[in-house]
């Protein structure tokens, strides 16, 4: 009777080992960009649609759109468009990896205490 629980608690032990060493592997391997972190935010390009076809612009208007086209290529001269996108995703990674740990913790010590009794 007492050899149930002391297998049912390695078995849980070895589970939760096995949840920790997944998300510092995947982990590795995302930060030394073997692989991809999992695309939760997207940059999706849109495409301005002028609401002034078949009209002519004016002066005006045609400074200010050159002006926000020169701005634009500033910022992504600057500032890559993918690189904010990644950086999220890669926190976001973190903090699943965290709960995977955090987790796999709680079940290896759960297989602990059953291992005890």
């Amino acid at each position: 009777m007492t050899k149930i629980p002391k297998f049912l608690g390695w078995a849980i032990f070895f589970i939760g080992l096995g949840i920790i060493f997944w998300a510092v592997f995947s982990s590795y391997n995302i930060f030394t960009a073997k692989s991809q972190a999992p695309d939760i935010f997207k940059v999706v390009e849109e495409k301005v649609t002028s609401a002034t076809k078949g009209k002519t612009l004016t002066a005006q208007e045609e400074i200010q759109k050159e002006l926000q086209n020169a701005m634009a290529e500033q910022l992504k001269g600057l500032l890559p468009a993918d690189t904010l996108p990644k950086l999220l995703n890669l926190i976001s990674w973190s903090i699943f990896a965290g709960i995977l740990f955090f987790g796999g913790t709680q079940i290896a010590g759960l297989g602990i205490r059953l291992m005890k009794s």
